[in-house]
C-alpha cells in the first residue's frame, strides 16, 4: 500500500506569496533612497527575508527535521560570520594603518605609452 503524502493548506502558500509581493515593493521603494547605510541595511534585509521565506515554505524547510535544517541552513551562517568578522578585522588593519601612517599621500602617476 502506498501512504498518502502530506498536504498543506493552502492558506500558507497564499500569506506567503502576498509576503513576498510587500516585500518586493518594500525592497522596489528603496531605489527612491539616497544612497547609504541604510538603503543597503533594507537591501539585504528584504533579500533575506524573502529568501527565507521561499526556502521556509515553497521548499518545505520549515517541515523537515532538525538535522537537516542545521546541515543546509549551518554553513551559509557560518560563511556569514566569517565575512562579518574578516570585516572587523579589515577595519582594525585600517584604522591602526592610519593611526601609524597616516593618510596616504599616494597619487598615481599616468602610464607612459611610448
Amino acid at each position: 500500500m502506498a501512504e498518502e503524502g502530506q498536504q498543506h493548506p493552502l492558506k500558507i502558500y497564499w500569506i506567503m506569496w502576498l509576503s513576498l509581493f510587500v516585500l518586493s515593493g518594500m525592497s522596489y521603494a528603496t531605489d527612491f533612497m539616497n544612497d547609504g547605510a541604510l538603503r543597503q541595511f533594507l537591501i539585504l534585509t528584504f533579500m533575506f527575508l524573502k529568501a527565507g521565506g521561499i526556502v521556509w515554505i515553497f521548499m518545505h524547510m520549515g517541515w523537515e527535521r532538525l538535522a537537516l535544517k542545521v546541515a543546509i541552513l549551518g554553513p551559509p551562517v557560518a560563511i556569514l560570520v566569517l565575512i562579518w568578522l574578516m570585516s572587523l578585522e579589515g577595519t582594525y588593519i585600517e584604522d591602526t594603518r592610519l593611526e601609524y601612517y597616516g593618510e596616504s599621500t599616494f597619487e598615481p602617476q599616468e602610464p607612459v605609452h611610448h
